[in-house]
């Protein structure tokens, strides 16, 4: 099985308990709170991984384009998280996750139109039953 394949799986399952534990976990708390809370979590845990993997030194090899969109990523993510965590607190774990899941849908659209990645049919109806079954669970 390809590597990529395995860490996107992972990054699924991952993504499943972040829905669960943070549902729970922003019951009592203000959205923003909890969103800066978990962020602060992942910033300790993911500078110990890169300490690990190399010195942080490295950190200063980053080409200034790559750090332009690194950035833009960290707003977007945060943007992303600050959002998630506000639905979470108000609708169903299950309902916010198929919403938010819609993100494949946006990024297939964003990765042909800016990046020149192939679409195909197969995608296309891939991306037409995520979108229909976001829907049904929203419904349901």
């Amino acid at each position: 099985m390809e590597k990529w394949l395995i860490c996107a799986g992972l990054s699924a399952v991952f993504a499943g308990l972040t829905g669960i534990f943070g549902k729970i976990g922003v019951k009592d708390i203000d959205s923003s709170i909890a969103t800066t809370a978990r962020s602060l979590i992942m910033s300790a845990f993911l500078v110990v991984v890169m300490c690990s993997r190399g010195p942080i030194s490295q950190l200063g090899t980053i080409p200034a384009k790559s750090w332009l969109f690194v950035a833009l990523a960290g707003l977007a993510g945060a943007l992303s998280w600050l959002f998630f965590f506000e639905a979470l607190k108000e609708g169903d774990a299950s309902r916010v996750a198929s919403i938010d899941r819609l993100s494949l849908v946006v990024t297939a659209v964003l990765a042909w139109l800016l990046l020149g990645e192939k679409v195909s049919l197969t995608v296309v109806l891939g991306l037409a039953l995520i979108v229909g079954g976001a829907l049904l669970v929203t419904k349901g």
